[in-house]
């Protein structure tokens, strides 16, 4: 066995120098700071083959870099060096109804909007995470957690109304018909403040079909025709909008006289998709049987068309980030699939990139919680990892968690463990759980987690003892250093000894 080497270790990766003069990288990669030149999680040692032969004689890790001293002056220019991220600081709103400051520009998705100048056309094309957050008032150092994080906070306002850009279907103002829980671009938001929000908004959207990290949005699947580069047809607006296109049937149908048309005094005028009334011709201010065949020609024309200047945006904004000429080799429906992936979660893919520490897969306590797992509806799935990982849905296969465990670990310093809640690090996919007495206790600590402890921080407010003491560790930061240095020296030792 050979005695530990030199090295530095940090809970975003750990390098370590042998007396050969050979430097090895593992861990989280986020930053590309393991030296191999992508983004990927590196989970066993590898040799950073770019120094071979540099005479290095100290290693150092950072948050976001590693360091390699050496008595050669031309080393770093043979070092692989990552395009640098944006870092950005943004404040969550705290509205309760209704927009999120004028037109939306105070909710996080409107503030990350107004930096969009900040983002380099490098950065947009970075394959996992685009920039590193701060959440004012929140303890949070970006490892990743802060970035699904933020990505979850906007695409929850774009659809809970502190943004202006997305409306509720009309069939779901109705409460009738199909695709009522989805949501159409707001043909009303025409200004530039919102054409340039409707860019960013197909900024995300590149940069979830790219690093394939999906957005939990819920867009009508006409949209996604229109995104994807295909013409709406009546069809489509009938599974938004049911009592459309039976309305103009009526008018158009109607076996009335000219004079009971008259008597009836219909507007010229058509409802768009949110439901304002939009005038259809200076030359007529009323249906009559006359026009009325005219009248039924522009209404359609009109709601077939009436979203090209948002989805021209969002178009737009998405050309930053993927070509999007290609994207007329796909559906409305592969689109959403790229974007989106699937609203389900698929607990046998969360499985297959499972790793415990300190407890055994086949134990009770593991059994206990994969059963709790399965009993969970979708929705709590869903909160389940936005609690432990920051993000609302699974990416689409195991080839895009880009090397990252879903990792749980049990910790026997809870005392006693059944006054304690699950504790979670969602910039490691880090799930740490007392060791519970029984299946009942473990769902009724995770259920309360996953609901009222949605915010990222490193507070004590989930560590607090159901006694109201508080918990034995000082700080979740100390606490989380104190693990990242566990799993290192572990790794180390684990390499060092062959296992």
């Amino acid at each position: 066995m050979l005695h530990q080497p030199p090295g530095s270790y940090t809970r975003n990766g750990t390098a370590v120098l042998l007396c050969s003069g050979e430097v090895y990288t593992w861990g989280d990669n986020d930053e590309g700071q393991l030296g191999d030149g992508t983004t990927n999680a590196i989970q066993r040692p590898r040799l950073v083959a770019a120094l071979q032969g540099k005479k290095i004689n100290r290693v150092a890790c950072g948050s976001a870099h590693t360091l390699a001293w050496s008595t050669r002056s031309y080393l770093r220019q043979n070092i692989p060096l990552m395009s640098s991220r944006c870092r950005l600081q943004v404040k969550r709103s705290r509205s309760k109804g209704g927009l999120a400051g004028p037109d939306g520009t105070k909710s996080v998705f409107g503030q990350m909007c107004a930096k969009m100048s900040s983002f380099s056309p490098d950065s947009l094309l970075l394959p996992h995470r685009v920039w590193k957050v701060k959440f004012v008032g929140e303890s949070v150092d970006d490892c990743g957690g802060g970035y699904s994080e933020s990505i979850a906070e906007m695409c929850e306002e774009l659809q809970n109304g502190l943004t202006p850009l997305l409306i509720v279907t009309p069939n779901g103002r109705d409460e009738s018909g199909a695709n009522r829980d989805c949501f159409l671009l707001n043909p009303a938001a025409k200004s530039p403040l919102h054409m340039s929000m409707f860019r960013f908004l197909g900024v995300l959207l590149g940069i979830a079909i790219r690093t394939g990290s999906p957005l939990s949005l819920n867009l009508a699947e006409p949209v996604w025709k229109q995104l994807a580069g295909m013409n709406l047809t009546i069809a489509d607006l009938s599974e938004v909008d049911k009592d459309f296109i039976p309305s103009l049937m009526y008018i158009r149908d109607n076996e009335a006289t000219a004079e009971e048309f008259e008597a009836m005094t219909l507007p010229f005028t058509v409802p768009n998709a949110s439901g304002q009334d939009i005038q259809l011709s200076s030359k007529y201010s009323h249906i009559t049987l006359e026009n009325r065949a005219e009248y039924v020609r522009l209404a359609i024309n009109y709601r077939l068309h009436e979203f090209d200047e948002q989805v021209s945006a969002v178009r737009e904004g998405m050309a930053r980030v993927v070509p999007v000429p290609l994207l007329s080799l796909f559906t409305g429906y592969e689109l959403e699939t790229m974007v989106c992936g699937s609203p389900d979660i698929p607990l046998h893919l969360l499985k297959s990139v499972a790793t415990y520490k300190g407890v055994e897969p086949t134990s009770a306590l593991i059994q206990w919680f994969w059963e709790v797992m399965e009993s969970f509806s979708n929705t709590e799935r869903s909160l389940f990892l936005r609690f432990v990982w920051g993000r609302t849905r699974l990416p689409r296969t195991i080839a895009d968690f880009r090397g990252r465990d879903f990792v749980v670990q049990v910790l026997d310093k809870y005392n006693p463990p059944d006054h304690f809640l699950p504790e979670s690090y969602t910039c490691f996919f880090l799930l740490k759980l007392p060791r519970y007495s029984c299946k009942q206790v473990l769902e009724e600590k995770l259920k309360y987690a996953i609901h009222f402890c949605k915010s990222i921080d490193t507070d004590d407010y989930a560590r607090i003892a159901l006694s109201g003491e508080p918990a034995a560790d000082d700080s979740s930061e100390d606490s989380d250093n104190e693990d990242a240095d566990s799993f290192a020296s572990d790794s180390t030792q684990d390499y060092l000894t062959g296992h």
